[in-house]
């Protein structure tokens, strides 16, 4: 029983650790689909993470605080918008700009964040809802059902997310844009609003990834906080083959791979205790992205590859 106490500990932790992820590959998702490759994710989930807790520091409601850190991500996602869909702007030039403004900003913000804490109203709220007799099931229990309603809402979003792109219209609509934009033209979509209106939702979504960390995750502000999870994103959203439900397997296992680096830096082998260096073992969740990436690229599966037109810019005249 103690055994799995431990494993049901260890999995709702590694659940918590890749919620953070999650939002940003759903974003990400949402960038892609609409044919627009995304490596802005670091820097909008800095701007949710600075602006939602600058939201909730001086409101002190945690509603208010997750709609800011939203809204700074898609004003992100909008500056990326007009210059890589209106102005035609190289997608991936435009993309690092964004995490290098998204980086600047919040490091220049974290100078008054850091020295004020947020307020119990804001952090009470996202502390652990159980779930009635659901959160007592051995192992799955704490890990699906004992968690924060972010977490949640992850969750939800990313089921919402699939069934919006496999059953409706507008789904349908997005997917034809990423493969073929001339040809969606030619059909009556207007391929401009709904490449903003993705663009814009996926700029919400990381920064409801970035405001997970300083709101619920730590809570308080660190000097980039993300560390680099935006990256991380980025690679999983290609991993995850741009679909919403492995996204949420995808984050799960990197929160696992963290968790367990903690779990491995001081290994027993009889009488003997080895401690492995924490810098050393923080590594391991980021080789194993790129070892999965290698190994992905070697598999030239159709259902394995992106949007035909990502990463093209759309001009309705060249058609």
């Amino acid at each position: 029983m103690d055994f799995l106490n431990s494993l049901g500990l260890f999995l709702q932790v590694s659940v918590q650790t890749g919620t953070h992820i999650l939002f940003g590959i759903l974003g990400g998702i949402l960038f892609e689909k609409a044919g627009n490759s995304n490596l802005g994710t670091e820097g909008m989930m800095l701007l949710g993470a600075a602006f939602g807790y600058l939201a909730g520091m001086v409101t002190g409601n945690p509603v208010l605080a997750v709609l800011a850190a939203g809204f700074a991500g898609s004003l992100g996602a909008l500056i990326y918008a007009v210059i890589a869909i209106t102005l035609r702007g190289n997608q991936i030039v435009t993309g690092l700009v964004l995490t290098t403004f998204g980086t600047g900003v919040a490091s220049y913000m974290g100078k008054t964040l850091s020295a004020n804490p947020l307020p119990d109203s804001v952090t009470v709220p996202f502390t652990h809802k159980a779930i009635p007799l659901l959160s007592k099931v051995p192992v799955i229990g704490p890990m699906l059902f004992d968690q924060s309603v972010y977490v949640y809402l992850s969750v939800i979003l990313a089921v919402l997310l699939f069934c919006y792109y496999k059953y409706t219209r507008w789904g349908l609509n997005i997917r034809a844009i990423g493969e073929n934009p001339a040809a969606a033209d030619s059909s009556g979509i207007n391929v401009s609003l709904y490449k903003y209106i993705h663009v814009l939702a996926g700029g919400f979504l990381c920064g409801l990834g970035g405001a997970y960390l300083s709101l619920v995750f730590v809570p308080c502000w660190q000097e980039n906080i993300t560390a680099g999870a935006g990256w991380i994103a980025v690679a999983f959203v290609i991993f995850c083959t741009w679909n919403p439900i492995k996204a949420i397997f995808a984050a799960w296992a990197f929160g696992a791979l963290k968790g367990l680096t903690f779990k491995c830096q001081n290994m027993q082998f009889g009488t003997q205790t080895v401690a492995i260096p924490g810098q050393l073992m923080d590594m391991i969740p980021y080789i194993a992205t790129i070892v999965v990436l290698v190994i992905m690229g070697l598999r030239f599966k159709k259902e394995n590859q992106g949007p035909a037109a990502l990463g093209v810019s759309y001009f309705r005249e060249d058609r």
